[in-house]
């Protein structure tokens, strides 16, 4: 059993806030670098240039990429080998996130009720953390903020079995066309597939915050990645909602098995921020 102090958890936690609204992913530069590349339009072009000279001021300046600096959302994959002293798993991550968004002058954005007082909490606390129990004796953090302009796109559709692959493209190309300009385009895309109505969410979300240059282990499922983010940006909203051929650089799948009734398809949409930055401890 390996001893893990929750202080170290929070350290990494507030380090790892910052780093994600600092710092575009090499990942993602690549993808805008790509993109402009390959743009026909001229003012798509120009949009993705000044999209990587914004990224290239907030890394240089240690500014946020964007003002609108997210709600934390935090991936942990927990080895079961691991006991943590010191304090309670969540309580750490929250003392983290805290730090992390008063400390590194971070918009604070997080209201403590939805709908009576929406009193702001004043250090974009509580995070949205999800936990999973993986074999060994390290934890895996992964956090990625979460803006809300390219959140409020969302979407979530609870198909039947005869709905088929159309029937997931058409649910994916509504949101895509919905979202338009307002989720700040070109976007990174994470779809849920299967499972539950809960978890085609949490997996649209985990698909959303997974590397531009990564790809599904299931051919299919690549294969499907690449034929939906082909239909994104055959949409035409293009940089910024401007036009032109890059409304996305990446769209991002996970499965799960489901009912024999059923197929939940979720979609979840990230701005062309993409923030995302991981540790392990």
């Amino acid at each position: 059993m390996r001893v893990v102090q929750a202080e170290l958890i929070s350290k990494t936690v507030s380090e790892l806030c910052k780093q994600a609204c600092y710092v575009v992913t090499p990942d993602m530069r690549a993808a805008f670098e790509k993109a402009r590349e390959n743009e026909s339009s001229p003012i798509g072009k120009d949009i993705l240039g000044k999209v990587l000279q914004n990224a290239d001021l907030a890394e240089k300046r240690i500014a946020p990429i964007c003002q609108d600096t997210g709600m934390a959302v935090v991936f942990v994959d927990l080895g079961q080998d691991v006991h943590i002293e010191g304090g309670f798993l969540e309580d750490a991550i929250n003392e983290g996130v805290k730090d992390g968004y008063v400390g590194g002058y971070l918009r604070k954005s997080v209201v403590n009720d939805p709908i009576f007082e929406r009193k702001n909490t004043t250090n974009n606390t509580p995070a949205v953390i999800n936990v999973r129990i993986v074999r060994g004796d390290k934890i895996h953090i992964k956090v990625a903020p979460k803006g809300f302009g390219s959140e409020n796109k969302s979407a979530l559709k609870m198909l039947v079995p005869a709905d088929g692959l159309e029937g997931v493209k058409k649910v994916f190309l509504d949101a895509v066309k919905l979202a338009g300009p307002n989720a700040c385009p070109p976007m990174v895309i994470g779809v849920g597939i299967g499972g539950t109505m809960d978890k085609a969410a949490l997996m649209a979300k985990y698909a959303a915050a997974r590397d531009a240059d990564s790809k599904n282990p299931d051919p299919r499922y690549a294969k499907l990645e690449e034929e939906l983010l082909e239909l994104a940006c055959k949409t035409g909203v293009g940089p910024q909602g401007l036009g032109g051929d890059t409304t996305a650089v990446k769209v991002n799948i996970e499965w799960y098995p489901t009912h024999i009734a059923g197929l939940p398809v979720a979609i979840n949409i990230n701005c062309h921020a993409a923030r995302h930055a991981e540790a392990e401890i």
